[in-house]
């Protein structure tokens, strides 16, 4: 039996690109990729542990975001990551991407348009382009890239294209990215 993909061994099987949601400077050694579910609770426990990576390590570490969700438990998941796709669309993803962690419980049409208001988008743009599903493909290309790394779940990190094995805990974070930054050096 052959498999549709080479799924690589703890490596990031897609190397970051331009495409990719980037926060943090081009420059840095360190790069930490996370493939997030905006419904998982996980990862919106997550999202404040890397945001404060990020300010405590501003010139050493940046963060990349890849969509991975789990359409079978999380239902709106695939909807929330659709309408981050289109506040990136307008420059805007990382306001969209934090409104959308701050709100995970809130996912319904309703929050969702009050959201994408509150963002300062195009309400009635933004929902057409997530119900005539615009950004499905940019959403799958994640996924696809997440499974052939092996991740199964969220979050799942990998710090300079190795995953990261540890708990995610400020502590254990900063740990990675400290170590990944001397063997950089």
């Amino acid at each position: 039996m052959t498999t549709p993909f080479r799924v690589t061994n703890g490596r990031l099987a897609a190397p970051v690109t331009d495409d990719d949601h980037i926060r943090g400077p081009v420059t840095a050694p360190v790069t930490v990729v996370e493939y997030g579910d905006y419904q998982c609770p996980y990862c919106g426990m997550a999202h404040p542990i890397t945001l404060e990576l990020l300010r405590e390590r501003p010139n050493l570490a940046r963060f990349v975001f890849r969509h991975f969700p789990l359409t079978n438990v999380h239902p709106f998941a695939e909807v929330a990551a659709e309408t981050a796709e289109a506040a990136s669309a307008r420059q805007r993803f990382w306001q969209m991407h934090d409104w959308l962690y701050e709100h995970s419980d809130q996912f319904d049409p309703v929050h969702l348009a009050a959201g994408v208001e509150e963002v300062g988008l195009p309400v009635d743009e933004v929902i057409q382009e997530v119900n005539d599903h615009i950004y499905l493909d940019r959403i799958r290309r994640d996924f696809v890239s997440g499974a052939r790394s092996g991740v199964q779940g969220t979050p799942t990190f990998f710090v300079n294209g190795v995953r990261h094995e540890g708990g995610y805990s400020l502590p254990e974070m900063l740990v990675a990215v400290d170590r990944a930054a001397t063997v950089a050096a």
